[in-house]
């Protein structure tokens, strides 16, 4: 399948619309993960349906010392793997025709949410995102839009703007794509040096150690949660031979669980990478509730979000993997 490509919202507004569109916005540089929000949205679309990936490197979005300048762009790559995952057209409009006047003195603010984690990192980055999300929206006119898991919480600010301004508008969340590896795919990645790479797995490892140490934690509840918890009754079933449930009441008695643990062997991971060859510079580990993006607490019950970014030579990157606290049984 074959990619239009167009170059303006004149161009995309005169095609003939017969059901429902589908919008992916990337910035380019396409890689499989792009490919899986491309084939999820012809999915949903269907066949009679349009899907539009656009591309455009938003400059609102990139801060002092950023690498806007050597953001990497491969349109004519990104038209042929957008037609072969499933795209009916690439819309990749200059910056004059997403702001016709020049920078906009009106723009979408994040708010409280947009100045936590990667908003604290790297300020206004929300603003200028939402503001580009917003105009793009009003340009491809879409039915749903598609963003990765992997921007949590860029994902989770697209719902509110939407939620809040009233776009009439489905946005639909796509779990994150990994390399073999567990490394998460990004644009950002062909930065790495071979050395890099390997140190850059610390973000992912780091994830996966707190949803393990979660998971492990939940086995033990539920286990020890069959027995009373009393150290008498412990006792009496170690000397009947029921060795591994006092066992287990035991750990969940003495062992610190939940939001302490998950960070706590997250945490593990990242210090070790910290001492590498080249290191892993931290930004920040979080554990946060998903609708607000602020640290849960340890009575917290519900779904949440473990979430890092760390940088790694000159390339900075960002990783998470969602929780839930409060059931039995192993994480998601």
């Amino acid at each position: 399948m074959t990619a239009t490509l167009l170059r303006t919202a004149a161009e995309l507004h005169a095609r003939a619309r017969t059901g429902r569109r589908a919008v992916v916005m990337t910035m380019g540089a396409l890689h499989e993960g792009h490919a899986t929000l491309i084939r999820t949205a012809r999915g949903i679309a269907g066949p009679g349906g349009e899907v539009v990936v656009t591309v455009f490197v938003n400059p609102l979005q990139f801060g002092a010392g950023e690498d806007l300048d050597r953001y990497p762009r491969t349109l004519d790559a990104d038209i042929e793997l957008a037609g072969q995952a499933g795209a009916d057209a690439v819309f990749a409009p200059s910056v004059d025709e997403v702001y016709p006047g020049g920078e906009p003195q009106v723009r979408v603010t994040a708010g409280p949410m947009g100045e936590r984690l990667e908003g604290a990192v790297r300020p206004g980055h929300f603003d200028g995102m939402l503001t580009v999300v917003a105009k793009l929206l009003h340009l491809t006119r879409p039915d749903l839009a598609l963003y990765g898991q992997k921007d949590a919480q860029q994902l989770a600010l697209i719902r509110r703007m939407v939620r809040d301004l009233n776009f009439g508008v489905e946005i639909v969340g796509v779990p994150t794509v990994r390399e073999e590896d567990g490394l998460a795919l990004s644009s950002r990645n062909r930065y790495l040096s071979p050395a890099e790479r390997r140190t850059a797995l610390a973000l992912s490892q780091a994830l996966f150690a707190g949803r393990d140490r979660h998971a492990a934690q939940q086995a033990l509840r539920a286990r020890a949660s069959e027995v009373p918890s009393t150290r008498a009754r412990a006792e009496a079933l170690s000397a009947i031979g029921e060795s591994r449930a006092a066992a287990d009441a035991h750990a969940v008695a003495t062992t610190a669980g939940g939001p302490v643990a998950v960070r706590a062997a997250a945490r593990l991971v990242l210090d070790e990478a910290a001492r590498l060859t080249p290191p892993l510079d931290l930004d920040y580990l979080a554990l946060v509730d998903p609708s607000d993006f602020t640290e849960i607490g340890d009575d917290f019950t519900g779904e949440a979000v473990l979430a890092v970014a760390a940088r790694v030579g000159t390339t900075r990157l960002i990783d998470n993997i969602p929780l839930t606290f409060g059931t039995f049984g192993a994480a998601s």
